[in-house]
């Protein structure tokens, strides 16, 4: 889910709380950011909740049987009664932190007294949260809001949120293709395409691009491409620019990342996962030689050296200082599948964006020329106020306003390749996990913590969650710095940091009070 663009902006209007004016001829723009402003944020925000049981069928999870072979994986299983690092969470940054640890034991030569037992821990079935639901997007940020991060932060700062991202979508791409999976996960290297539907828009996105060409930042790959070159093409009646991207079938990247993990574990570590096993409570023991937490989960307990919290807009659960506007807010996006009206060769293969970011939307793959594609698109939250799905937790349901301008939107911009009438042929949600500045929490927990009491409670513990709609191109690159973090704390080593992560991510300067 592509929004992280609309938290950036929101954060840019809080700091000058001004309000801009709505249009509403253009399907939302930026009038979502400030809506989202004009509404104060709920006086008493509670804890997310456990992902409810019944969430709503994704393409990726649900349309073929064996989707998803990892399923129901250890979910019978008996628990260990310990472990050296318990993740809690199946989707892209839980499994990345546990394929980057056992990479680096693989590769490095790191006193480790015995082999690192590491568990997976998921509350439904593998991979059934946001990356399991999202849009299906690996794309990474090129130079948007590139002017408006130097302004807040500084040059190096802003280049580096862009790097970080250039980093995480590349190794994806270097893995899926050492590996040989690119038609196991559908990977389309086809390029992404941002429409500009006003003058204003178009302004703004040569400033970022001029400004980000001064501070040196890597633009290759941008191309951009005028009205008339659209329409002809595309049949797209807009200006917009190129930028290099790619679509994968996300559940099953991330089955590959585990299968590969558990597969390379050998000497150094043992690795298992356990879903259907929500953990309710994670409780910490300090003694004089020890420190250990007890992650408790409907099934039992596990004595965990350390823990991981990869769940993403469910943080709050588990750290319920997370809740509220200066943490992680649940936002519920929503995707459909629908069926183009002609064949690939007038769609193309490129994914797209468009409306300020607020729309996304790519192409499946044909197995045959003459096959019209299913294109997935997401967005649509500009269409439901006050809260614009801010706070919502629950993706058992799908809002029909926001389904509405997802049926909408395609035939509106591409006269002639859709059917407006046409139902898509699924529908589904997934929440996101938003902050206040669009970036994640990534580091120890106790950094995160002001007052000397409540950090004792959370010794060894990591995070890396708020991803703002934006985590395919960040996730596994966030989760890479944790698994440094964790091999550094055990082997008694100092932790480097990595020249393409954001200082402004890392939890001990994101302090919640």
């Amino acid at each position: 889910m592509r929004d992280w663009m609309q938290t950036f902006l929101v954060f840019c209007v809080l700091l000058c709380w001004s309000i801009m004016p709505v249009n509403p001829q253009l399907l939302g723009k930026l009038e979502h950011s400030q809506k989202v402003l004009e509404t104060p944020p709920l006086e008493h925000p509670t804890p997310a909740k456990l992902p409810s049981r019944n969430p709503t069928r994704s393409f990726w999870i649900d349309s073929s049987p064996d989707a998803n072979p990892l399923a129901r994986q250890g979910s019978q299983d008996p628990l260990p009664s310990k472990a050296d690092v318990c993740i809690i969470g199946a989707g892209i940054t839980g499994v990345g932190v546990a394929y980057h640890l056992i990479e680096l034991l693989n590769n490095a030569s790191l006193s480790v007294k015995h082999p690192l037992s590491i568990v997976i821990l998921e509350a439904r079935d593998f991979c059934s949260g946001a990356t399991g639901r999202n849009g299906g997007h690996l794309t990474p940020a090129a130079f948007l809001e590139f002017a408006q991060r130097q302004a807040l932060f500084d040059t190096v700062e802003a280049i580096k949120s862009y790097k970080l991202e250039q980093h995480t979508a590349s190794l994806l791409v270097q893995i899926i293709e050492e590996n040989g999976w690119a038609s196991d996960v559908d990977l389309v290297e086809g390029g992404h395409i941002n429409l500009l539907f006003t003058e204003k828009e178009a302004e703004n996105a040569h400033k970022d691009f001029d400004t980000a060409r001064q501070a040196q930042l890597n633009l290759d790959g941008v191309e951009w491409l005028s009205k008339e070159e659209l329409e002809e093409e595309y049949g797209a009646p807009y200006s917009g620019f190129r930028e290099p991207g790619n679509n994968v079938w996300p559940l099953k990247l991330v089955t590959k990342l585990y299968q590969h993990a558990q597969a390379h574990a050998g000497q150094y570590a043992s690795l298992s996962l356990h879903t259907r096993t929500p953990v309710t409570a994670v409780t910490h023991e300090t003694t004089d030689n020890s420190s250990t937490s007890t992650v408790v989960t409907n099934r039992g307990s596990i004595s965990c050296s350390r823990v991981v919290h990869a769940t993403n807009a469910y943080a709050s659960y588990l750290l319920p200082f997370l809740a509220g506007p200066d943490g992680i807010i649940p936002t519920r996006g929503q995707v459909i599948a629908t069926r183009a009206s002609v064949g690939i060769d007038q769609i193309k293969i490129p994914s797209w964006s468009g409306n300020e970011g607020f729309a996304y939307w790519f192409p499946r793959p044909v197995k045959h020329d003459t096959e019209k594609p299913l294109i997935i698109i997401g967005g649509g939250r500009e269409a439901v106020g006050p809260q614009y799905e801010l706070y919502v937790d629950d993706d058992s349901e799908t809002h029909p306003l926001v389904g509405k301008v997802l049926r909408e939107f395609l035939p509106s911009i591409f006269e002639g390749k859709y059917d407006p009438l046409s139902e898509p042929e699924m529908e589904w949600t997934g929440i996101m996990g938003f902050t206040r500045t669009g970036d994640p929490f990534v580091g120890s927990v106790t950094d995160l913590l002001v007052a000397d009491p409540e950090r004792e409670l959370y010794r060894k513990q990591y995070i890396a969650a708020g991803y703002a709609g934006h985590g395919m191109p960040r996730a596994f690159g966030c989760a890479e710095v944790l698994a440094q973090m964790i091999l550094a704390e055990i082997s008694d080593k100092e932790w480097k940091e990595p020249d393409w992560l954001p200082q402004r991510y890392l939890t001990w300067n994101r302090r919640v009070e």
